[in-house]
């Protein structure tokens, strides 16, 4: 039995259409980068973390996605094939290795897309309710009997609609992707715009009221900003997953990943100075940090406006996460580790229909049904935990392979650098509550069940 066995991806022949640029990558990891991290947890990781620190906390946060994403962007240079790292290890590490990261990236999307989602849902009945407008109790909450909630009606319609998207045409899901990053960027532009006339120094004056925090095991202070603003970079890796549809994908890709993270990083620091200084960070607390800090210094009209766009904007998140994550799905079953009707391509739209069908289906049925609140935590240790194997196939693939050619992009500092990168992620998922790594511990004995009771034996390596 081995389960170390590798598969090269370049091997294999994609049935999808290349039509994507550079600018359509960029977009897409902006729509899947700025949504509920900048609107939201900005305000809480201030409040109750980091305070005007914060700031710090989201560079630290930077790097650790930014040092991974240089271990992506070498591997979609070197071995350009859909599926992102779970292709990757599949080349360098083996079959087993690479199934548990195709499994995490799985567990990572699919409640990310659900916890967006859902979020969309309360940022809509909050303005719904401004207007005396009320959903019957039945369809406004997550399944609880005792509560008179069955099912969450709004993330459920928003998440039909997103599916319904994805499954266009790559082309035509991304333009309209890109409106609706253009809009969510007016919005922000019109925060830091107005903000600046209403920043108080005094608010920063207590810069750093939690401390440094713990590099292992901390709960608040700097360290422990980062591993919450982490969240916030979470949808990065989607663009490692358009290799199949990108054109010129060895350069596309590595320059979609390093712009697009560069900006995000930018736009993140720039807002939470300019939040921090309206509003003192004890105050941030509140799930509309964002439009609170307008509301707070009397700008209403403009708190309105970004409230109206953060509704609408929210869905880019989850168009960039479906659409990535249709891709992985449609990736392993191409390679056997799925049922092999994931792995059909829409002959109209040259798109992975069923594995979209797939995403959104139960995309729905966690935002709909499962209370999700809990669950931020579980996305990070997933992706912190499969980063960490990506670290580890990128020393194995210099060893293997050698050193990038002159046309492909090259990681510096290799081994420094992805053993710098474990040492990081191992400290991020130190900060996390027991409970989460209980879930995570469960879902990595689900993840080895379904190996060794399916994928193994259905694989397409001999």
């Amino acid at each position: 039995m081995n389960i170390f066995r590798k598969k090269d991806p370049r091997q294999i022949k994609t049935e999808m259409a290349r039509s994507l640029g550079v600018a359509d990558l960029v977009f897409l990891g902006l729509g899947s980068m700025v949504g509920t991290g900048i609107f939201t947890i900005t305000g809480i990781g201030a409040a109750n973390y980091a305070g005007p620190s914060l700031v710090i906390s989201i560079v630290i946060a930077a790097i650790a996605v930014g040092i991974s994403a240089l271990f992506y962007a070498e591997f979609a240079s070197r071995l350009p094939a859909n599926g992102g790292a779970y292709s990757y290890t599949y080349a360098t590490l083996g079959e087993f290795p690479a199934w548990m990261v195709g499994w995490m990236i799985i567990m990572e999307f699919l409640i990310a897309i659900s916890s967006v989602a859902s979020g969309w849902g309360t940022y809509l009945k909050g303005l719904l309710a401004n207007f005396n407008i009320t959903l019957p109790t039945a369809l406004n909450g997550t399944f609880d009997p005792n509560k008179g909630t069955y099912i969450d009606l709004l993330p459920v319609l928003v998440m039909v609609a997103v599916t319904a998207l994805v499954l266009m045409n790559s082309k035509s899901v991304l333009r309209f992707n890109s409106f609706l990053v253009i809009l969510k960027f007016s919005a922000l532009a019109l925060f830091i715009i107005t903000g600046l006339f209403f920043i108080k120094t005094a608010n920063w004056s207590n810069f750093m009221p939690y401390g440094i925090g713990q590099f292992y095991g901390g709960k608040t202070g700097m360290i422990a900003g980062a591993s919450i603003m982490f969240f916030a970079f979470l949808g990065f890796e989607s663009l490692s997953m358009t290799v199949d549809e990108a054109k010129e994908p060895h350069k596309t890709v590595p320059r979609g990943i390093t712009l697009s993270l560069i900006i995000v990083t930018i736009l993140y620091v720039v807002v939470t100075l300019v939040l921090t200084g309206i509003v003192h960070y004890t105050k941030l607390g509140v799930a509309d940090a964002v439009a609170f800090a307008l509301r707070h210094v009397g700008l209403s009209w403009a708190a309105n406006y970004v409230s109206t766009v953060a509704i609408l904007t929210l869905i880019t998140v989850c168009i960039s996460m479906t659409y990535a994550l249709s891709r992985t799905v449609y990736s392993i079953s191409r390679d056997g580790l799925l049922p092999k009707v994931f792995r059909h391509i829409s002959k109209k739209s040259k798109i992975p229909d069923n594995a979209t069908v797939l995403v959104g289906f139960f995309a729905i049925i966690f935002a709909g049904i499962v209370p999700l609140n809990a669950l931020a935590e579980f996305v990070n240790i997933c992706t912190l935990a499969y980063l960490i194997v990506l670290a580890v196939a990128l020393i194995k693939l210099r060893r293997d392979k050698g050193k990038t050619e002159a046309d492909q992009f090259k990681t510096p500092l290799v081994p420094f650098l992805p053993i710098i990168s474990i040492v990081i992620c191992l400290s991020l998922m130190s900060q996390f509550m027991i409970v989460t790594w209980i879930a995570f511990g469960v879902a990595v004995i689900i993840g080895i069940l379904i190996y060794v009771l399916y994928g193994y034996s259905n694989s397409t390596i001999d």
